[in-house]
């Protein structure tokens, strides 16, 4: 279990209270495979099998890790230099309703192709600070748009960005995969421009989340600092 606290705003963009919402989170769960275009998530399953990630059991998938992996920290501590992150929405149910704010799947790609569980449950995973009620995001949801941007030896280039229409929706994940009160749900990611890259130390990666409707935008930002591995 883990505390988090989030701002929420309401359509205007303001906090609706004057504190931080503070919520304990004692579930959490990773959409995996959570594409729309079924043949795309073929490709790429063929794709990584290559590298030697195994298949999915099933797709999508509802990869079950520790609630304490969740973070609002501006730093994490990963180990070696082969771990990255993802832009994902991320579904959290408080007692004030159903909450949606932006974070990264954080990754070890090398563990990866042991065991794709494994490799989340061995990073930890960003959240950002600010969060929306998803009731006024729920009917327009497929226009929300995903950004990502990396951060590494002072250039910053875009990561990922995408409309959220190319992944499940989250009531359809929703449906898969029901949230209980204290439960939290990343809800899949975009493909990644110019390929998968290792985190060093001091590597950044910048999230968005953004509602062209409503013209906001849920933002978080973290570095890395990376651990020697020790042979």
């Amino acid at each position: 279990m883990t505390q988090l606290s989030f701002n929420v705003s309401n359509v205007s963009g303001r906090s609706e209270t004057s504190a931080p919402l503070m919520i304990e989170v004692n579930r959490l769960t990773i959409a995996g495979w959570a594409g729309r275009d079924r043949a795309a998530i073929e490709h790429h399953i063929v794709e990584l099998a290559e590298l030697g990630v195994k298949r999915p059991s099933t797709t999508p998938c509802f990869y079950r890790l520790g609630a304490e992996l969740l973070t609002q920290a501006e730093q994490i501590d990963v180990v070696g230099s082969r771990s990255s992150g993802e832009a994902e929405c991320v579904l959290v149910q408080s007692t004030a309703g159903l909450l949606v704010t932006v974070g990264s799947d954080h990754t070890d790609r090398e563990v990866e192709a042991y065991g794709v569980t494994v490799s989340k449950q061995v990073c930890p995973k960003p959240l950002a600070r600010d969060a929306w009620r998803f009731d006024d995001v729920a009917g327009h949801w497929d226009q929300l748009q995903l950004r990502a941007f990396a951060v590494a030896n002072g250039l910053r280039r875009v990561y990922q960005q995408g409309s959220v229409s190319s992944l499940l929706a989250a009531s359809d994940l929703l449906e898969r995969a029901p949230l209980a009160a204290g439960a939290a749900m990343f809800c899949g990611t975009l493909a990644v421009e110019g390929g998968i890259v290792g985190m060093v130390d001091g590597d950044a990666l910048e999230l968005e989340l953004h509602d062209p409707v409503l013209n906001r935008t849920l933002r978080h930002a973290y570095r890395v600092h990376a651990l020697p591995i020790v042979e």
